[in-house]
């Protein structure tokens, strides 16, 4: 749900991997194509990073699939096939470099009737599942609401939600739904008193909704337990319970802080333990805190973040949202984003996280592709990702690259093959089909659409989607960078050139897109892996590390400290492999494809002068 807050603003300031459950044991699967010995293994949560079996840290990296199931078309799920879902896999890794993917389910379709699973709903939606999986691609389920219900809305409402069934909405009698003066629809979330009644009926339990809402995700989690493959199993990340949690309206007394503590975080250890009931022992919780906790607007900020939460530690990641209501709001931000806009507001997701003792993600974030605000999508898209790398401005990161940080998993908002092409009745009006955007409340945030010959096609700038980052570091990383050169309309975006003090490294560049990796050896098995998009071609990539130079790398093999090899799942998209046999030493790894044929000398001198400059900043 992307727009909630700022939307809302906008009128208010105008198993460690192996598999137990109940049932037949799943089928050995086949070898995903493409794979190596050391993909596709369970990851843990440990010492704040994901960490996979060889040692790694591991940083997911992709998008939500997606809104599609907050709709009733092809009835709560992702897509309207398995081919389709196959084909936006594919494409996802492809075009996207997405290695993980945020998988929405619903409660609605999930039980249509109180106390009765849909095993029909859960078996396509496991099948649709598998389709990114059996691509490489890792997956993390998550059980999707907004507005607590859609059969809160009636038929000629301007809005609609998604979630709870129609047999949780009938117990509550709510009153019919009226938002008032709400220009947006996020500004149900707060003014709307029959979603504010539901929203609260969830959170105290009232009609026993929470507890048919566990046992549902329960029977959810060892259906997918049982009927994937060990190998689909290892691939499933952990479990999102339930999106952008609110109060709906705090008890006498009681403010965020206090809620998380007493309703929040409790449900969260329901959850947990349901998890565990079905096999997902070794598997974390992404537990989201109240949707406004990270506000960035302080006007609207709530305080949360989990804080009296503890330790959270291996069995749960810190799991948060992230738009620029400013800039969604069209007042409070009247240009573009700029470099290191969001370094402060992804900082603060680091160190909840780190103070938490567990690893983070931003499941969500984005920005509108249409209206009034869509323009400023080029800049506040490459400012997040850029935040997601590192915490330290382009501007100063060459001189501070230490202070980078972890870098983060995030999934994009969103990845919607029917983007423009729905056909939903809103709130079952025939009279009210939807067909463009998302189809729904006017949202239009998918990275793709697809085109009249059935091929899906990127929306964004691919520059900007498609990445380099550390998919897998073999040690810890120290810092990363990636320069994307993305393009705001025919203008370059370029905010982290190589300083004119690196001469001989700002030659090798050029005006090409570059990444730099610095890391310190582990223990880790496995060599270090980054994603190459699709804009550096193996015949014109190079590499300059301490581990050697290479322009057009050769063919990965474990002798070979710099080799390419292709990404699991047969997509065509390729790895660069960083193969170290030491411990504690640091390492660095300059990218680039802007370079060509460059000579010996001028590898030498490059990879002289980041010798140097990583002694001194590291």
């Amino acid at each position: 749900m992307p727009n909630i807050r700022a939307r809302l603003l906008v009128v208010l300031v105008v198993l460690c991997g192996f598999l137990t459950v109940v049932g037949a044991s799943p089928a050995t699967a086949a070898t995903v194509p493409d794979s190596l010995s050391f993909d596709g293994t369970t990851l843990i949560v440990s010492n704040g990073r994901f960490v996979d079996a060889t040692g790694r840290e591991v940083v997911l990296r992709g998008y939500n699939v997606s809104g599609e199931t907050k709709l009733d078309e092809n009835n709560g799920l992702p897509f309207a096939s398995v081919a389709d879902a196959k084909k936006s896999a594919t494409a996802l890794r492809a075009l996207g470099g997405g290695n993980a993917v945020r998988f929405l389910l619903s409660w609605a379709y999930a039980e249509p009737v109180r106390g009765q699973v849909d095993t029909a709903y859960l078996a396509a939606a496991t099948a649709q599942m598998q389709a990114f999986l059996d691509t490489g691609i890792r997956v993390y389920p998550d059980f999707h609401q907004d507005l607590y219900s859609r059969y809160l809305f009636n038929t000629g409402s301007w809005y609609t939600g998604d979630g709870a069934p129609k047999w949780a909405v009938d117990l509550g009698s709510y009153p019919q739904e009226y938002c008032g003066i709400c220009f947006f629809w996020g500004q149900n979330i707060t003014q709307n008193a029959a979603v504010t009644k539901g929203q609260y009926d969830f959170w105290h339990n009232n009609y026993g909704l929470q507890d048919a809402f566990l046992a549902t995700a329960q029977s959810t989690m060892t259906y997918l337990a049982q009927h994937l493959t060990t190998a689909e199993f290892a691939g499933v990340v952990g479990f999102d319970p339930y999106n952008e949690p609110f109060a709906g309206t705090y008890d006498s007394g009681q403010a965020s802080r206090t809620w998380e503590a007493s309703l929040l975080w409790p449900f969260y250890q329901k959850f947990r333990a349901r998890m565990d009931a079905a096999g997902w022992q070794s598997k974390p919780a992404f537990v989201e805190p109240n949707l406004f906790w990270n506000s960035n607007i302080d006007s609207q900020k709530q305080e949360g973040g989990l804080l009296d939460a503890g330790t959270l530690g291996s069995r749960y990641v810190f799991n948060t949202h992230f738009y620029d209501q400013k800039a969604i709001s069209g007042i409070l931000m009247w240009g573009n984003a700029s470099d290191g806009q969001y370094a402060t507001d992804f900082g603060t997701i680091r160190d909840r996280a780190s103070a938490a003792g567990t690893t983070a993600i931003v499941s969500e974030f984005g920005h509108p592709l249409n209206g009034t605000v869509a323009g400023k999508a080029p800049t506040v898209l490459k400012a997040m990702y850029q935040a997601l790398d590192s915490r330290v401005p382009g501007a100063s990161w060459w001189t501070s690259p230490a202070n980078s940080g972890p870098v983060l998993s995030g999934s994009q908002w969103q990845w919607d093959i029917y983007n423009g092409r729905h056909h939903e009745l809103m709130n079952d009006n025939p009279d009210k089909v939807l067909t463009s955007g998302d189809a729904w409340n006017d949202e239009d945030l998918s990275a793709v659409n697809m085109t009249d010959s059935g091929t899906v096609a990127l929306r964004q700038d691919a520059r900007l989607l498609d990445r380099i980052y550390p998919s897998a570091t073999s040690g810890s990383t120290a810092a990363f960078t990636y320069e994307d050169r993305s393009r705001d309309g025919s203008t370059t975006l370029t905010w982290n050139p190589v300083p004119s003090s690196l001469p001989n490294v700002s030659s090798l560049v050029g005006s090409g897109q570059y990444s730099l990796l610095v890391w310190r050896s582990g223990s880790a098995t496995a060599p270090t892996e980054l994603h190459l998009p699709a804009s550096f071609p193996t015949a014109t990539t190079t590499v300059v590390s301490d581990l050697g130079t290479a322009y057009a790398p050769p063919a990965y093999t474990s002798s070979t400290p710099v080799g390419v090899a292709p990404e699991p799942g047969g997509t065509g998209s390729r790895r660069l492999l960083l193969t170290d046999s030491d411990s504690g030493v640091l390492h660095y790894a300059l990218v680039t494809n802007g370079a060509t044929a460059p000579s010996a000398t001028l590898l030498s001198a490059a990879k002289s002068e980041l010798a140097t400059w990583a002694a001194a900043k590291f």
